[in-house]
């Protein structure tokens, strides 16, 4: 593991505010693992993402019943949201490796599901409740190029 960033952020645009300024820094072949229970915010932090690679975030939802969304935008962001899969050889059937090692930006909720599954080099995203409206988000970088992503968004986060 490499850099890791630790910032809590208080209600659903900062949330998206993080998420937008990771996504400013990403590039094709980079992978987002989310993890947290339900209703921490991952599908927030997604659209931040999806903002920050210039895709408009009212068209992100939740693919919790379709698996996989895909998102047009100078990169092509990939949505996948596991809390569905119930097996890890499930994975192969719905494509999901085509699109980790593709040319896109893939952010994958329930990562943890496929932890062995997943890139060496990865951004892991875990977010907590710390009360109703405030979250605590742990962001690790696993490889060098993930860790330059994290300390270019910490130079520019306000949270």
């Amino acid at each position: 593991m490499g850099y890791n960033i630790n910032v809590k952020t208080r209600g659903v645009k900062e949330t998206i505010s993080l998420g937008r300024a990771v996504g400013r820094h990403l590039s094709p072949g980079d992978v987002i693992c989310l993890s947290g229970e339900l209703g921490t915010g991952k599908t927030c932090f997604v659209k931040g993402l999806a903002e920050g690679l210039g895709i408009k975030a009212k068209n992100v939802t939740s693919p919790t019943f379709i698996i996989i969304r895909e998102y047009k935008g100078k990169i092509p962001l990939y949505h996948i949201d596991l809390y569905r899969i119930g097996f890890v050889e499930d994975i192969r059937d719905i494509g999901m490796e085509e699109v980790i090692y593709g040319q896109g930006v893939t952010a994958i909720e329930w990562a943890e599901k496929i932890s062995d599954k997943l890139p060496d080099e990865r951004i892991e995203i875990a977010l907590k409740y710390v009360d109703e409206k405030t979250r605590s988000i742990e962001m690790s970088a696993f490889g060098p190029h993930h860790s330059e992503i994290l300390k270019k968004t910490m130079k520019e986060i306000h949270l």
